[in-house]
C-alpha cells in the first residue's frame, strides 16, 4: 500500500470516527479565553431583551443618545434607537483613527493574478471621504440610491462607505448576476448612479463589464467606472471615470449624523414570485446587530486576528461579515477576488499561510468543493494560526463539518455553524465558541437576544424532534424594516402567516432535546444552490421567455455539491423536439436573463406538466421523481398518466449517465 494510500485511509477511519461523536465541546484553552465563556449569558439577555440590546448598541460611536429603543407600537413595522444620530462610515473608519489605530491594516486584498495590496483604516478613511465627495460632485445627495456592480477589489468597500458617509443608500448587485438584472435591480429602486468596472476577471479570463451593462442599456443619470482590468471601454454622456473624479474632488469630508432608520442599503434577494424582494436595511439597528454578532459569534480579538471571509460583497454575507462588522470592530481582513480552485485548488490555503489567518468563514458548498479536490490541497500549507472556522449560506452536512474540522481545523477549532438571512441582516442561530458544544449539521442555539421557535401551521409550538415552521418570535435590531416601496409584500411574505409579532423564516427546522434547532431548508419556491438564494418564478421566467419554449416548472433537487440544483421540466412550443443543443441554448438563455449561477443543472422535456384540475403545477410531485421518491396518489391530477412519462424520461436521463 503506497504512503498516500494509506494516509487516505487514515483520514477516511478519522471522519467515520469523527461522525460517532454526538457534540463537541470548546477546546479548553478557546473558552478560557474566549469572549464570552458563561453561559449566564444567554439568561442575562432573556430577562432584559432591550437592556441587552441597548448595550451592544452603546459598543457603537453615536452623535447623539436614542430616545426609544424599540418603537412596536406599529407591528410589523418595527423601529430601533429612534432618536438617535449615528453613521456607519464613522464607526467603520473615524473613530479607529482617531484612536491611533489608522495604521493597522484593514484588508490585506490579493488579486486573481497575484497582485496584493495593504490597505489601512487610514488610508480607506482617505479614500472614502474623497469618494464620498466625488459622489456629492456627481450630484448626489442623501436618499440617493446609488448602484454598485463590482467584481470583490477594494474599490466596492470605498464605495459602500462612501454611500454611506453622506446618506446615499447603496444597492449592490453581485458581480455574477446578468447585466439585464443590474438593470431591473436599477430602475426598480430608481437608482442615481451606477459604479462599475471596465472589466472582471474570472479564472484568466476578462469580461468587457462596462461593455456588456452599455449594451442592455442603465436606467442611471451616471455612470462610474473603476479602471481594474485596463481594457478599452467605452464612454458616453454621463459616464466618467474614478480615479480621475477621485483626483478632482475635496479630501475631507465629514460624516453625516443620520437618524438611527435612515436606509442604510437596499439588497434584492429573490422572492416566490419572479420580482426580485428590496430588502431594506436602516442604519442604527443593522449596525448594532453586524458588530455585535461579529464580534462574540467569531470570538474576535482584532489586536491579534487575521479574519477571512471568503463570500462575495454582492450577497449579505459580504455586506454584514465583510465590510461593515469586522470594520466596525477594527479587524484586519484578507479579501480574495477570484476563485476558490484559481490559479489552483489550494489559493484559500495558501492566502491563509501567507496573512497568518485566524478565523476563516466559508459556504458548505465550498467545503464540499475541497472534500472532492482532496486533502493534499490544505495539506500543502500551514494553517496552524487557524484558531475558528465557521460556515454560512445552508445547512452544513455532518460529513462535511467533520471534514472541515479534522482537515482544516487540525480537531482544535471550533466550527461556528451560522444561520442567518438576507431578511435578517445578521446572525441568529449559532453557536458561541466559547461555551457551547457543537453538533455537526446543527445551528445549535439562538444568539443571546434572539427569540426562535418551531412551529405547526397553527403558529404553535410543535413537540421536540418533530419538523415544522421556523419562526423568531421578537424584533431584533437588524431585521429588515420592509421591501423597498412595497410594504404590502413585506407584510403577506413574513408577517401575514402567523401575525404581525412572529416573523415566519420560510425554513422548515426541528428543535431537538438539547434545545438545539437543525435547520432543514425552505418551504416556499426559492432554491438555495451553493448559498445563492434564488426564486424558482424567475428562472421559469427567464426559461419561459426563450420563443421554443412553452412552459417550464423548476425545482430544487438535493444535490452532493451544491445544496440543490436547478431542474427544469420543460415544454417546448408546437412539434418541437428537445435536443442536446437546445438544453445548452436554454443554459445560456438563463445566464444571460439572470446570471450563470441560475443556469439549470438538469432539463426534462415534458409534453405536458403535473396539474391540478384547476391548472396548478404540482412541483412536490416533480421533486418527489427528480429525487427518485414514491409518489404516492396522483388522482387529482388532470392527467395522471404525466407523471407516468416523466418518470420514464428521468429513468432514461439516469441509465444515460450511468451508461
Amino acid at each position: 500500500m503506497s504512503v498516500d494510500a494509506s494516509s487516505h485511509e487514515a483520514l477516511a477511519q478519522r471522519l467515520e470516527e469523527l461522525l460517532e461523536v454526538e457534540s463537541f465541546p470548546p477546546p479548553e484553552e478557546f473558552a478560557r479565553d474566549a469572549l464570552l465563556n458563561d453561559p449566564a449569558v444567554y439568561e442575562r439577555a432573556a430577562a432584559d431583551p432591550l437592556a441587552w440590546w441597548e448595550e451592544q448598541a452603546r459598543a457603537l460611536d453615536w452623535f447623539s443618545e436614542w430616545e426609544t429603543t424599540l418603537n412596536d407600537s406599529r407591528p410589523p413595522f418595527y423601529t430601533w434607537f429612534e432618536g438617535g444620530t449615528i453613521n456607519a462610515s464613522y464607526n467603520c473608519l473615524d473613530r479607529h483613527v482617531a484612536a491611533g489605530l489608522g495604521e493597522r491594516v484593514a484588508f490585506h486584498w490579493r488579486g486573481e493574478e497575484g497582485e496584493e495590496r495593504d490597505i489601512t483604516y487610514a488610508q480607506l478613511h482617505a479614500d472614502v471621504q474623497r469618494f464620498a465627495n466625488a459622489l456629492r460632485d456627481q450630484g448626489i445627495e442623501a436618499g440617493d440610491v446609488v448602484g454598485i456592480y463590482l467584481p470583490m477589489i477594494p474599490e466596492v468597500v470605498v464605495a459602500m462607505l462612501a454611500c454611506a458617509r453622506i446618506g446615499a443608500p447603496h444597492n449592490v448587485v453581485f458581480g455574477g448576476f446578468s447585466p439585464e438584472s443590474v438593470k431591473e435591480r436599477m430602475e426598480v429602486s430608481e437608482a442615481k448612479a451606477l459604479i462599475t468596472a471596465d472589466g472582471a476577471r474570472r479564472k484568466g479570463r476578462t469580461a468587457a463589464i462596462k461593455q456588456s451593462v452599455d449594451e442592455v442599456g442603465m436606467p442611471v443619470a451616471t455612470t462610474i467606472v473603476v479602471r481594474h482590468t485596463g481594457i478599452d471601454c467605452p464612454m458616453g454622456e454621463g459616464d466618467v471615470f474614478y480615479d480621475e473624479i477621485m483626483d478632482a474632488a475635496a479630501a475631507d469630508c465629514e460624516a453625516v449624523a443620520l437618524d438611527a432608520e435612515h436606509p442604510l442599503f437596499i439588497l434584492y434577494s429573490s422572492g416566490s414570485t419572479a420580482k426580485p424582494k428590496g430588502i431594506l436595511h436602516s442604519t442604527g439597528g443593522y449596525l448594532t446587530g453586524a458588530a455585535y454578532t461579529h464580534r462574540i459569534v467569531f470570538d474576535l480579538k482584532p489586536e491579534t486576528d487575521v479574519y477571512f471571509c471568503s463570500a462575495d460583497v454582492g450577497w449579505i454575507t459580504g455586506h454584514t461579515y465583510i465590510v461593515y462588522g469586522p470594520l466596525m470592530n477594527g479587524a484586519t481582513s484578507v479579501m480574495y477576488e477570484g476563485a476558490p480552485d484559481y490559479p489552483d485548488k489550494d489559493i484559500w490555503w495558501e492566502l491563509c499561510e501567507r496573512y497568518g489567518v485566524t478565523l476563516f468563514y466559508t459556504a458548505p458548498t465550498a467545503i464540499r468543493a475541497c472534500m472532492k479536490w482532496g486533502e493534499q490541497y490544505p495539506g500543502r500549507h500551514d494553517l496552524s494560526k487557524l484558531r475558528l472556522l465557521g460556515t454560512v449560506g445552508e445547512p452544513i452536512n455532518p460529513k462535511a463539518w467533520v471534514w472541515y474540522y479534522h482537515v482544516i481545523g487540525g480537531e482544535r477549532c471550533p466550527v461556528v455553524d451560522t444561520w442567518w438571512q438576507t431578511e435578517t441582516g445578521s446572525i441568529m442561530i449559532a453557536p458561541l465558541p466559547g461555551i457551547t458544544h457543537c453538533k455537526p449539521g446543527s445551528a445549535t442555539q439562538p444568539l443571546p437576544g434572539v427569540v426562535a421557535a418551531v412551529v405547526d401551521e397553527a403558529g404553535d409550538e410543535v413537540a421536540r424532534g418533530k419538523q415544522g415552521l421556523l419562526t423568531l418570535r421578537q424584533p431584533w435590531p437588524s431585521m429588515l424594516r420592509t421591501l423597498y416601496r412595497d410594504d404590502e409584500r413585506y407584510v403577506a411574505t413574513y408577517f401575514e402567516k402567523f401575525g404581525p409579532r412572529t416573523y415566519f423564516v420560510g425554513d422548515a427546522s426541528r428543535e431537538d432535546a438539547d434545545d438545539y434547532f437543525w435547520v432543514i431548508g425552505r418551504v416556499d419556491d426559492v432554491l438555495n444552490v451553493s448559498g445563492h438564494r434564488m426564486s424558482t418564478a424567475e428562472i421559469e421566467s427567464a426559461v419561459v421567455s426563450h420563443p421554443k419554449v412553452a412552459e417550464c416548472a423548476t425545482i430544487g433537487a438535493a444535490d452532493e455539491d451544491t445544496g440543490q440544483a436547478v431542474v427544469c421540466f420543460v415544454t417546448l412550443e408546437g412539434e418541437l423536439e428537445g435536443t442536446d443543443e437546445l438544453v445548452a441554448e436554454l443554459r445560456e438563455h438563463v445566464a444571460r436573463k439572470i446570471g450563470k449561477l441560475a443556469r439549470p443543472k438538469r432539463i426534462v422535456w415534458a409534453d405536458d406538466l403535473p396539474k391540478t384540475r384547476s391548472g396548478k403545477i404540482m412541483r412536490r410531485l416533480l421533486r418527489d421523481i427528480a429525487e427518485g421518491r414514491e409518489l404516492g396518489d396522483v388522482t387529482t391530477l388532470r392527467d395522471p398518466a404525466v407523471m407516468g412519462q416523466l418518470e420514464q424520461r428521468i429513468a432514461a436521463r439516469r441509465d444515460e449517465a450511468d451508461a
